[in-house]
């Protein structure tokens, strides 16, 4: 996954995780989903669900899972795929993607690249629907009020239709844009999410896995951005041998898109469900991290007195991991999860879950087949590297 900022001007983020939900949004739209919404192609986590996979993708279907089983997660909201097909119907760009693509063969990465670029610039050179734009603004709008500011920093995160199955992962293969905050922004951010449905890395994994390119539409989700301390990935299994009596939390100070795309070596925790112990500590060379600049986002070095310390508490490990067993006991599978500690709140209100997923690649069998994760590499490089050969196929 690539992570990307914009925006301009200085801005302390604000302490408010107030919900916005279906309550606030009475009128239509979704009523096919058994959902009310005030629009035609917005809709609040809070009316986000796993029945509505087709509507608001993978990631956003579980943030609404999230939410309305309990568990912290920053408010937002979802455009959904709606809005995305009407846009490519309106601009017959389905018709111009399989032209390009049809004689494209997985093996040529050259073609494959020119293709995907030719396929990003018309979708990107196509502005977005006004209605569409004004339904995005107008959400935009009534999220910041809510958390009483004007201009709200959000994270606009892809959600692909496709993403987050039970048995593949099409996740990590379009883009995230974080600390956006402005209309034109906001707008511009959720277009370029759509374009990255066609990144060279989305297009082979499409080929690799037999997925049909027209097959897949994109949801984006809008979602106040938390101010991270420290942030990182727990898997409710350990992802090395399958056990799923152990949880697995990688940290790192910052944002966790430095864990995500593999930048650092991380801070990793190993934990016992039963007893919520912490069985393991290792603390990572933390030499990188990403955070706010007043601007977006900056990678930065870590002062070498950060590097040898936890990046979070013991006490937040336990929080963390507590959190991921509620997740996955209303899942009812091992979950894949994205975590981050607020900096502006006091503990334990400063822990929120990003996202979740099912964990793809956790077969007993398969780990018994030696598919271990190589020397140095951490267990989140591993998992994605599973799921990038086609591992869970």
């Amino acid at each position: 996954m690539m992570a990307a900022a914009r925006g301009q001007g200085n801005y302390v983020c604000p302490l408010s995780m107030e919900v916005i939900g279906p309550s606030d949004s009475p009128g239509h739209g979704q009523e096919e989903y058994g959902m009310a919404s005030q629009f035609q192609y917005i809709l609040w986590f809070e009316e986000c669900n796993k029945s509505a996979l087709a509507l608001v993708g993978g990631k956003n279907a579980n943030l609404g899972e999230m939410v309305n089983a309990g568990i912290r997660v920053p408010p937002g909201f979802a455009v959904t795929s709606r809005a995305f097909q009407q846009y490519m119907d309106e601009a017959s760009l389905w018709d111009q993607i399989r032209d390009t693509l049809s004689d494209v063969s997985v093996d040529d990465i050259k073609a494959v690249s020119k293709a995907g670029s030719a396929i990003r610039k018309a979708i990107l050179s196509t502005p977005i629907p006004d209605e569409i734009q004004k339904e995005i603004i107008t959400a935009y709008s009534s999220l910041s009020h809510r958390c009483g500011v004007t201009d709200l920093p959000v994270a606009v995160r892809s959600s692909a239709t496709a993403e987050d199955l039970e048995d593949a992962s099409f996740a990590g293969q379009q883009d995230t844009y974080l600390w956006i905050w402005g209309n034109d922004e906001v707008v511009k951010a959720t277009h370029d999410c759509w374009a990255s449905l066609f990144t060279d890395r989305a297009i082979i994994y499409r080929m690799r896995v037999g997925f049909p390119q027209d097959g897949v539409l994109i949801s984006v989700g809008i979602q106040k951005m938390v101010n991270s301390r420290s942030a990182g990935v727990m898997f409710t299994l350990d992802p090395v041998t399958g056990d799923r009596s152990k949880i697995t939390i990688d940290a790192n100070w910052g944002f966790g898109e430095s864990i995500v795309q593999g930048m650092v070596s991380p801070d990793n925790f190993i934990l016992s469900k039963k007893s919520l112990s912490i069985k393991q500590s290792i603390i990572g060379q933390k030499d990188q991290r990403f955070v706010a600049n007043g601007c977006g986002t900056i990678v930065e070095p870590v002062p070498s007195e950060q590097q040898v310390i936890p990046c979070i508490s013991a006490g937040e490990v336990i929080e963390i991991a507590k959190m991921g067993m509620l997740i996955e006991k209303h899942y009812g599978s091992p979950q894949d999860i994205e975590w981050a500690i607020d900096g502006d709140l006091p503990f334990p209100e400063n822990t929120f879950s990003t996202q979740s997923r099912p964990v793809t690649a956790a077969g007993k069998s398969d780990f018994k087949n030696g598919i271990l994760k190589e020397k140095g590499k951490s267990d989140t490089d591993h998992i994605i590297d599973l799921m990038l050969k086609g591992f869970s196929k």
